[in-house]
Parts: structure tokens; sequence; C-alpha cells
């Protein structure tokens, strides 16, 4: 059987992360295992035709309101163990690092599922941590239709009995 003892699940405080948190939640449960909650602070850049500047500008959101928000991510299950930690730094790196030093056996991530220009131009987080994370990784990617995907979790439990 797969030991999971530490599960580090990123967040951007996006639908798909919330997503991605239920399933941490639900694998953090079942293991018995501590769950990281970390999101990155991206550090503000723009690009010029001579390179790629990093001004030094104030944080463009509060880093008192970004714990707050991060704290308000609860399982709902009490006997999760939850850390939450905040970072700043380029975010797949960021999370790559955070997983390595803190020995995580699996991360879970959700996705945005960018294609085209938008992923060229953005890169891809997801992506860039599949290729270099020493565990394993789990992207979820959140339903089009969060409604119709409820409905379709509640009509497979009444249909298999599960609850």
């Amino acid at each position: 059987m797969l030991t999971i003892n530490t599960i580090l699940h990123p967040t951007d405080f996006s639908e798909a992360s919330d997503y991605a948190f239920h399933f941490a939640c639900a694998l953090a449960r079942d293991y018995n295992a501590r769950l990281i909650l970390l999101h990155v602070d991206e550090l503000s850049m723009y690009v010029t035709g001579e390179g790629v500047f990093m001004p030094p500008l104030p944080p463009v959101v509060d880093p008192s309101l970004l714990q707050e928000k991060l704290i308000r991510l609860k399982p709902s299950d009490s006997n999760i163990k939850v850390e939450h930690r905040i970072v700043e730094g380029e975010a797949a790196e960021q999370i790559l690092k955070v997983a390595e030093q803190s020995k995580c056996d699996l991360i879970i991530l959700g996705t945005h599922g960018r294609t085209g220009l938008t992923r060229l131009l953005t890169g891809s987080v997801a992506e860039h941590v599949l290729r270099k994370a020493n565990c394993p990784v789990l992207t979820v990617k959140a339903p089009n239709n969060p409604a119709k995907a409820a409905t379709a979790t509640t009509e497979k439990k009444q249909t298999t009995g599960t609850a």
C-alpha cells in the first residue's frame, strides 16, 4: 500500500484550487496524513525588449489578508492535521521547494486547463511541478459545470448505494 504521511496542497484561491482542496482533504483524512496548505505570493514582473525586470513595488495584496484567506480554508473533518504557509517567489519553484523541505509524499493542485496563447504567455505551474517534483503529483481540474458535477456525484452515490 502507498504510504502518504504528508500532502501539499498549493492554492491560488481559484475554483480549480478549491476543487483540488476537497481531494486533498479526503486523502489526508483517509491516510491520516498531515495537510500543508500553501499559497505562493508571486512577485510582480514586467517584460521589456531588454529582459525581465522586477520593480520594487509594494505588495498588491496585504500579506495579513492572504494569511486570513488561507486560514479560512478548513477541512470539514477537524481531525485532519493542517499547516498553513505563505511564501513569496515564483509559484512552481516555491511549491517544489516546500514539497522537498517538508518531505511531502504527494502534491495535489488544481489546474486551470489553459491552452494556446494564454498558456504560452503565462506558463503552466502545474506542468512545471509535474515535470520536476520528486513525489507524485495529482492535478485536478474543476468541472465546467460544478452543479452538474455535484448532481452526478449524488446520482452515483444513489446508484451504487455508497455514502
